[in-house]
């Protein structure tokens, strides 16, 4: 599947749940993100390998559903392969130490 189906499937399957029936800001929809992530933590710390899988999914799945609901991010293949170019001429770790 290609990003831009990724990102139609998902964002046409969370409105048809529901998910964009009320407007939501731009932060607590990055925030909810953000917990899909601290769930993949939380079933790593268990040693939940297949929930750190799903959890991991969701965190695409979400971030797929914003870029097809958010006009900035309709064009995020673009914006992914620019700063992908950029950060080929970064130095090792960035010039830090991790």
């Amino acid at each position: 599947m290609y990003l831009q189906e990724l990102i139609k499937e998902a964002h046409n399957n969370a409105k048809e749940k529901g998910f964009w029936e009320k407007d939501i800001d731009f932060a607590t929809k990055v925030m909810l993100i953000v917990t899909e992530l601290a769930e993949a933590v939380e079933a790593d710390r268990h040693d939940d390998q297949q929930q750190v899988a799903e959890e991991i999914a969701d965190v695409f799945i979400r971030l797929a559903d914003l870029c097809g609901g958010d006009p900035r991010l309709q064009e995020i293949k673009t914006h992914i392969i620019s700063k992908m170019e950029k950060n080929k001429q970064r130095p090792k770790l960035h010039g830090k130490r991790y």
